[in-house]
């Protein structure tokens, strides 16, 4: 059974900063792209950041230069790192990636349950 488990967030005025983590755990046997994903109320879930396997990260336009996705593979973690934050990053952030359970198994999608953030004052 291969888990996602999300920490790190919380409440924070504006301007602040928060890390969130995200641990993968089970039976693993390789970790390929990882991505953070969020939900507001009454809103889609988008997607927010990305990086591969080998460390290639991508963001969207509304995080670009304040959020810093990054991995730990001997920790199976991977890290959003989010500055100078704003009330409309208020949202649940979701953990999601795809991992390879065993050598001769496709890739699946794993999620998180999911941690809650909040910018305000």
């Amino acid at each position: 059974q291969v888990q996602l488990v999300e920490s790190g967030g919380g409440l924070v005025q504006p301007g602040g900063s928060l890390r969130l983590s995200c641990v993968a755990s089970g039976s693993i046997f390789s970790i390929g792209a990882m991505n953070w994903y969020r939900q507001a109320p009454g809103k889609q879930r988008e997607l927010v950041a990305v990086i591969s396997s080998g460390g290639s990260t991508n963001y969207a336009d509304s995080v670009k230069g304040r959020f810093t996705i990054s991995r730990d593979n001997a920790k199976n973690t991977v890290y959003l790192q989010m500055n100078s934050l704003k009330p409309e990053d208020t949202a649940v952030y979701y953990c999601n990636g795809y991992l390879q359970q065993y050598r001769d198994r496709a890739y699946s999608a794993y999620w998180g349950q999911g941690t809650q953030v909040t910018v305000s004052s």
